[in-house]
């Protein structure tokens, strides 16, 4: 075992994957899912790994009957039982009138689920890497996604398992060159036909000025989500003392409320109930709520939303719509 893989196997471990048995790989033949399996075959001992393989054509590309044949190639070195499927994607697009890359998403996704299911597979181990992460989470950010995106990529999620979530696509090609191992190169990564293929030259850019941007976005990625565990755990301690649910309303009790404190509260709650959650809106309702929870003795109203103060026990109420008779509103 070298420095590499006893690297990545201390991240597994660190992490908790509690990933054992029967593994279901999926192998595209490109860099990233030939170093998941090389990298799997050769730590399966370490972690307790039974390991089977599954390849998907999807119909779209000429080279895909030479990825097929190479990965079948593959695993006859490894010694690994394969399970092939063809695709038809296009069809699956068309039926459904949605783009070819969510057709694929969906149909390989539908298979890899049997597949794991009938070879026993508890996970489906995927070839996600640190800059299939970066990519997400600038995309999503770039669409007005909040503080949700700066969620790292978690390694388990349901069926997927992504042992190498902490590593660079450069580093895994590294790794397969030191070892002779080939790979299949997929042009169609480098064509501008999707958001992900459009960021990446930019990301490029990005790296040959901060090499360690992944990295360093990873680290804070888990900052931000031990931080707004914490919130959580701070908010759930709350309700029943400063804040409930009742009858599909919000019942706050009166006290000395930051606007932080029920920005995230109410975001809790909303989720909770169904309710709509842009940032906007509650950055807009927390200051007013904050106001009124402090000195209103009045009903009054805040776009859709209606607050009920009750004198007796210091409890207010937040309600959803605006209600048959109307409050004068307060503004």
């Amino acid at each position: 075992m070298n420095r590499f893989e006893s690297d990545l196997l201390a991240q597994i471990q660190r992490r908790g994957d509690g990933v054992r048995g029967r593994v279901l790989v999926a192998c595209s033949g490109g860099g990233d899912s030939v170093a998941l399996l090389v990298l799997l075959w050769t730590l399966r001992k370490s972690l307790g790994l039974d390991l089977c393989v599954a390849h998907a054509d999807h119909g779209l590309r000429e080279e895909a009957p030479e990825d097929a044949a190479f990965v079948r190639q593959l695993c006859r070195a490894l010694d690994l039982d394969l399970a092939e499927a063809s695709l038809g994607v296009r069809a699956h697009a068309e039926a459904r009138y949605i783009g070819l890359e969510m057709a694929a998403r969906d149909l390989r996704w539908d298979w890899l689920r049997q597949e794991a299911e009938q070879s026993g597979a508890s996970v489906v181990a995927t070839g996600h890497t640190l800059d299939d992460h970066t990519e997400t989470v600038l995309m999503r950010l770039a669409r007005g996604g909040g503080l949700g995106c700066l969620h790292p990529l978690a390694p388990r999620q349901g069926l997927r398992w992504s042992p190498l979530a902490e590593l660079r696509r450069a580093d895994l090609r590294d790794y397969l060159a030191g070892k002779n191992v080939p790979w299949r190169e997929d042009a169609t990564n480098a064509e501008p036909f999707t958001a992900r293929n459009r960021w990446r030259p930019l990301l490029g850019e990005m790296r040959k000025e901060a090499p360690d941007l992944d990295r360093h976005l990873f680290e804070t990625h888990l900052q931000a989500a031990e931080a707004e565990h914490l919130a959580q755990v701070l908010i759930t301690g709350w309700e029943g003392t400063r804040w409930s649910i009742e009858d599909g309303t919000i019942v706050f009790k009166r006290a000395a409320w930051t606007e932080v404190e029920l920005r995230w509260t109410l975001d809790s709650a909303f989720l909770r109930l169904g309710w709509p959650r842009e940032s906007a809106l509650l950055r807009g309702l927390a200051p007013w709520l904050t106001e009124r929870l402090a000195h209103a003795r009045k009903a009054s109203t805040w776009g859709n939303f209606y607050l009920n103060p009750e004198p007796d026990g210091g409890y207010l109420h937040l309600r959803l719509g605006v209600p048959k008779k109307t409050p004068t509103r307060t503004r």
